[in-house]
Formats: structure tokens, sequence, C-alpha cells
């Protein structure tokens, strides 16, 4: 058994050995109610941390989990992180810089903790409480708002977005769930109401809000000049013919501009500066070799754009890489002061020290079984009967209510007995003591064996059992009603992102003849779409060179808003390897 107290105090990084990926979201949980302070999980890539952030609460639903996610952009890119992910990670910052008497779960990943980022006490600095009541002029919000990274649009869709209407003003702040609907009399905020973007509804009346930016970069008088002095220091006279010095000199956004965050902010923090006394840093598996990797990724941004530097106005001029990212020898140095665990799936080494034993072990594998085309049902049946006469607990893991239902239907098909929906991790520990199967909604990609007091418990996911067929994670479909009623507000040459093709130039909503010869139909269009041989509404859009993509709208979550200013944007290429 794990002794969390022990662990909270140690004195030097441990090994959590014998610790696999399913085991790890029950650790964090366990481990941050026993912290002094937060509990931190570093991990290897963007969807391990989705993954602990979906799951651990169900093991603590009482946890605060915040997560900091990295930006959606390579390192010395021309586009700029999204407007979700620098809402999220300022949300993140905020939160982490307010006080909380909560047990508390911070999720980020190798790449974000790389990553410098604004001062505790700029976050403090930006932030604003905003309630009925406040009286703040509607032009001077609107005008904060756009130096704070908001973009002013017709109707609000989605974070960091904000209209103006008579006397409304409309906006989706940073960490918000829903936008929020300001109504003024005057000068004074009358109501606060939180609406659906997707209907324009009305959901609740709010006694206020935290306002935060949703950029990393602000452009005020202060930061402008900062970033003026620190460009032609670092660049030299011949640098003001710049786009990027010349947008930035009268106040423009432009993409791409984040990645000169330092000239914008001098002294800029790193993550552990916002994780307090009493944290309790855990890396996962593969984190340091997700490092490595992002470390020499950077190097080599910085090395093909130096090598591509010339004289001509435009050449893109690259900071040195610790200015915005850490060095090996600062990671190093940082681990080493957190203290930060290093969990491993594999068992406790003989004779190596430092090492905490966590006791569990992957599951049972129906690999096999389904390569075999056998029947599934019955090898599960057969182990489920195997753990019970181990006096082993058992839970099984579905993505779904509607998953969970169809699955206990056909467990029961196959005899197997005692099987009861659990709603929380106790409720489902407390059904398997006596031998009942509990079927809980946890989003697990795979389970595990853990020795504990009571009887081991062996957890079984979907994933396991049946492999991917019914675990698929389903498309947002409130993401693609969001955007159809956004692309009702967009005009013929605004900007739009394919998730597979990059930026393209939107040319309308048309009619295309599916099936007839010549047809330019986006790959991924539903089957009866592409068998159909009647007009169907597809979004066109045009790519450099000429080409076109049509895209059905039934594939319309595949298409987003360029995020950010859009003057100077080179189209892609379709079919090329820049987006990619």
């Amino acid at each position: 058994m794990i002794d969390f107290r022990n662990l909270v105090a140690a004195r030097e990084s441990l090994t959590l050995a014998g610790c696999v990926a399913g085991y790890q979201p029950w650790l964090m949980a366990d481990l941050a109610r026993a912290a002094k302070g937060r509990a931190v999980f570093i991990a290897a890539d963007d969807a391990s941390a989705r993954a602990m952030t979906d799951a651990v609460t169900f093991f603590a639903p009482e946890l605060e989990t915040i997560y900091f996610p990295a930006w959606d952009c390579l390192p010395y890119d021309r586009a700029s992180p999204s407007m979700r992910v620098s809402s999220d990670r300022l949300a993140a910052l905020a939160a982490l810089g307010a006080p909380t008497t909560k047990a508390q779960l911070l999720v980020t990943t190798v790449n974000a903790a790389l990553q410098r980022t604004l001062k505790p006490a700029r976050i403090a600095e930006l932030t604003a409480i905003i309630k009925p009541g406040s009286r703040i002029d509607r032009n001077k919000l609107a005008a904060m708002l756009v130096a704070n990274g908001y973009v002013r649009t017709d109707t609000v869709f989605e974070a960091g977005e904000f209209a103006v209407r008579g006397g409304l003003l409309d906006l989706f702040a940073a960490g918000d769930t829903h936008a929020l609907r300001l109504d003024f009399f005057g000068d004074e905020i009358e109501t606060v109401r939180r609406f659906d973007p997707v209907t324009q509804r009305t959901v609740e009346t709010a006694t206020g809000f935290t306002l935060l930016p949703v950029n990393e970069v602000l452009l005020d008088e202060a930061t402008i000049k900062a970033f003026r002095a620190g460009y032609l220091a670092a660049f030299g006279a011949t640098a003001t013919g710049d786009p990027l010095y010349e947008a930035m000199s009268d106040g423009r956004r432009l993409a791409g501009m984040e990645h000169w965050l330092p000239l914008f902010e001098p002294g800029l923090a790193t993550l552990f500066d916002y994780l307090g006394d009493g944290a309790v840093v855990v890396r996962e598996a593969g984190a340091d070799q997700a490092a490595e990797a992002r470390l020499e990724a950077i190097a080599d941004y910085h090395d093909n754009r130096t090598a591509a530097l010339s004289a001509k106005k435009g050449s893109y001029r690259p900071l040195a890489p610790d200015a915005l990212y850490l060095g090996r020898a600062e990671w190093t140095a940082l681990l080493a002061g957190a203290k930060a665990h290093l969990t491993s799936p594999f068992p406790v080494p003989d004779g190596i020290r430092r090492t905490v034993d966590c006791e569990t072990t992957n599951p049972r594998d129906f690999t096999p079984e389904r390569t075999a085309q056998s029947n599934v049902y019955e090898a599960v049946k057969t182990h489920i009967d195997d753990l019970r006469a181990a006096k082993q607990r058992i839970v099984l893991a579905s993505y779904s209510k509607g998953a969970r239902d169809r699955l206990t239907g056909l467990l029961a098909d196959h005899g197997v007995t005692r099987v009861a929906a659990a709603d929380s991790w106790q409720e489902a520990l407390g059904l398997a003591a006596d031998g009942t199967v509990a079927i809980a909604i946890l989003p697990l990609d795979h389970g595990f064996t853990k020795r504990a007091t009571g009887g081991d418990v062996a957890v079984l996911t979907e994933q396991d059992m049946l492999g991917d067929r019914l675990v698929r994670r389903r498309r947002s479909a409130k993401k693609a009603d969001a955007f159809m009623a956004e692309l009702a507000m967009l005009t013929p040459g605004d900007l739009l992102v394919h998730k597979d093709h990059g930026v393209g130039r939107y040319e309308g909503l048309v009619p295309v003849q599916i099936g007839g010869r010549g047809t330019a139909l986006a790959p991924g269009a539903p089957q009866a779409v592409a068998a159909s041989r009647a007009p169907h509404d597809c979004v066109m859009l045009s790519y450099s060179g000429g080409d076109k993509l049509y895209v059905p709208v039934e594939n319309i979550d595949v298409l987003s808003r360029y995020g950010s200013e859009s003057e100077g944007v080179a189209l892609d290429k379709l079919g090329g390897v820049a987006w990619q």
C-alpha cells in the first residue's frame, strides 16, 4: 500500500513503479487529497493530459481540477495559438493565483511546462471583477477587450469574442462555460446574464464574473513601447520595415505575434512560479523523453529560421530559444527543486532505492479473442468468474450512459449475473465488495488491477474488452451547430481553417452535384452524400493556386474560423505539406 503521507513529505524525487496508465487518475486523486498544497501532474502529451482531466473527478468529485495546455502551434510559427487555448491558459494561471479551500490538481503537459508565461503579479493586475452595479463606459470596455485579445464580431459564438449591440455587450470570457450578456443603462451595468452561444438564449442570471485577457500578448501603450525597443535592440534599425514591427507600432494584431512574447513582457515567469508551497509534482512515464524531443524540436525550428533569415522585408527574425522556452539545465533544475516524482508502468527493480510500489498491473487483454473472431463476451464472462473466485472487486468502465446500458444487456445475454450501475467510485467499490459487477461511466481508455485493502480492485474498460468499436468518442454536435449559425454571419473572402488542409478562403455555401465527374469533394464525406447524385449544400473554400475544396455540411465540424487578424495571411496549398 502507498503511504501518501510519506510520499507528500518526501525530500527527494521518487519513482512510482508499477503505476500503469489507467491507475494514474486514482493515484492523483488520492495524492491531491493528501497534499498540503496542490498536486501537479505533468503529462507526456496533450492526449494523456486530457484523459487525466476527464477521469480524475470520478475518483474525487470534490477535487478542483485546473488544466493548463500548451500552445497548439509550432515553435517559431507564423500562426498564433488558438483563442480557446490562450483563454484556457490564462484562466488556469488566474485560478492558480486565486485562494482556494479545495483540494486542487493542476494537469499540464511537458510542452506547456517548458514554455515561459506571464508573471503571477501580471495576471493579478489584469484580472477584473465585473458585476451588476459596476460603472464603466461601454466604449472603454470594448477598447479594453480589444487590447486584451478579444475579437469583435457581430455575434458571439466562441471564447475570446465580443459584440456590441445597442445597450448590450456580449462576450465569451476566458475560463467560462457560457457567454455573458451585459445590459447597460448609461455607464452602469444593470444585469449580467449567461447565455448559450448556440441558441443565444439566456441560461441564468449571474452575480458577476472575472474578466481575464484571452491572449498573453496585450497591446497597450506600455507593451507596444517595450516591444518596439526590444525588437530594435535585438534585430537592428533595419527591422523597422518588418510587417510585425509596423503592425505593432499601429496597435494591430498580427498572426504569430505571440512568438515574440518576451519583447512585450520582459522578465517572464515559468509555470513552477505558480505552484506555491507544499506542491507535490508527478511527471508521467515518458515525460523525460517528451521533454528531450521538445527541446530538440525548438532548437531545430530556431536553426531553420536563422538559416533562412535575410535582410528582405518580412523575413522571420527569431528570438533565441531561451527567451520563450526553458533550456535543459533550467528544466532539470526546476524538476529537482520541485522533487518531481516519476511514474513507471514497470515493477520495482531489485536493489533500486527511492522507489514506491504502486502495486498495479495492466488488465486482461482480449485482443487474441478479437483477432481470432471468437466470442469476446464469453471470454469476458469467464474472466469475471475467475475474478470473483479470486475475491477481487470488479468495476467495468463505460464512456456514456447508453454504452453502459448496452454493455449491461450484452453481459446479461451471456450469463453474467449480479451487475449493477454505479454513479460514483465509492458506490462502485461498495457494490463490488460483495461480488457485484459495478458498471460506471468512467472515461478511461484502459483499466488496471490494483492490490488494495479489502480485496484487489480489477477495472476493465470497454476498450480493454471490445477494442475501439464501441468507445470511439462522438464528434461534438454542439460545435457543428454553433458553426452553422456562425456560417450565416460570414461573407465571401473571410478565412476558414480546415483541420486537414489548413487556411482557405470562404467562397460561400453552394449546391454541388455530388457523384458527377470532376467533383472535388472533401475527403471523409459521408458515404450517403458521396453516393447521391442530387445537388448537395457544400462550403466552398479556395486555396493557394486557385484550387477549390467542397466540404459537405455534414462535415462542418472540420472547419473553424481563422481566429486572428487576417490581413497578410497566406493561403495554404491544397495537398501541400506546409499545414502538416
